[in-house]
């Protein structure tokens, strides 16, 4: 008979794994916990997405609806030839967009043009003014030619789409410098529709532009006409006639009164009130300087020379009155 002694203990079950199985459990309802949470926070995420709406902005290249709709409903590119209802325009773009994105809120529209300097036409700040509009500008050249109104679109597409502060962009224009402007927008997850206006004859929009985008839309004759208004007094000023030298009737008083308006926002723009504060005490007359400045101003408007017509010139700066006496 064999007896067991305090030295040798009877055998017992081997305990010495105890102490991290209870660990193991631990770690596993740590991450268990873990994942709950997880799957919590992307249920509240999903759920907050699916009841945020989906947001859209429309930018407009101005340069190419002036032309385009200039050439379809009146047959010239010349902006001097017919008058744009921008307004009435821009309702239509953001009525079209409300059929084609139903679940998506407007941002804004974005209207690039281009101004001498940077200075807003009395027309872009009409523009400006309405709601929902923002006006961006860049540079007119010589030649009456917008430069840096792709950058300018290419900014804020980028921007917009990369803060997710929009899903989906109307583009309106033709340039194929715009391509850059719809893959970095596109980059950030962004999809981009091309609208364009119908060309009488082939395209009036790059191809590599239209290869890039998500859609295409072309606004037709009959969505265009209302908004397209031919110029009379415009009508033309180049010669009539095959070699007779002869130019049609200058325009009226009112066309030329408008544009010394024109000027004199971009005169008072550029130099401020206190120039206008001392402009003031010689009315009606005007310095010969400015004087000159609006005439020559008034011709690259107008694409006409007011040399020979002396009520005319009157009217120009009639019109160039009007508008900084109402500014005083």
């Amino acid at each position: 008979m064999t007896h067991s002694s305090p030295e040798h203990p009877p055998y017992a079950p081997h305990t010495s794994h105890a102490p991290h199985a209870a660990h193991d459990e631990s770690d596993l309802a740590a991450i268990a916990a873990g994942v709950e949470r997880t799957n919590e926070l992307l249920t509240r995420v999903l759920a907050e997405v699916a009841t945020t709406p989906s947001t859209h902005a429309i930018f407009v290249d101005a340069g190419y609806v002036y032309a385009a709709a200039g050439r379809l409903v009146v047959g010239t590119e010349d902006r001097r030839s017919f008058d744009l209802d921008a307004e009435g325009l821009i309702d239509a773009f953001i009525d079209k967009a409300r059929t084609i994105f139903p679940d998506s809120r407007l941002l804004r529209v974005y209207w690039y043009d281009g101004a001498r300097r940077r200075i807003h036409t009395a027309e872009q700040q009409t523009i400006a003014e309405l709601p929902d509009v923002k006006v961006r500008l860049g540079n007119l050249n010589a030649n009456n030619q917008q430069k840096g109104v792709d950058s300018l679109i290419r900014t804020d597409l980028e921007s917009l789409a990369r803060h997710r502060a929009i899903s989906d962009a109307a583009l309106i224009g033709g340039d194929e410098d715009l391509v850059s402007a719809v893959e970095a927008a596109q980059g950030y997850g962004a999809r981009v529709h091309l609208w364009g206006i119908e060309a009488g004859g082939g395209r009036n929009q790059a191809e590599p532009l239209l290869w890039e985008v998500d859609s295409q839309r072309t606004f037709d004759l009959d969505f265009c006409k209302p908004y397209v208004t031919r110029r009379a007094a415009y009508e033309p000023y180049a010669t009539s006639g095959e070699g007779t030298g002869h130019q049609a009737a200058p325009p009226g008083r009112d066309d030329v009164r408008f544009v010394g308006a024109q000027v004199a926002a971009q005169w008072l723009g550029a130099r401020g009130r206190d120039s206008l504060a001392e402009l003031l005490p010689g009315h009606p007359y005007l310095p010969g300087s400015v004087d000159q400045e609006l005439l020559v101003e008034a011709e690259a408007l107008l694409g006409l020379s007011l040399r020979g017509h002396a009520d005319l010139r009157r009217a120009l700066r009639d019109g160039f009155w009007d508008h900084l006496r109402t500014q005083y």
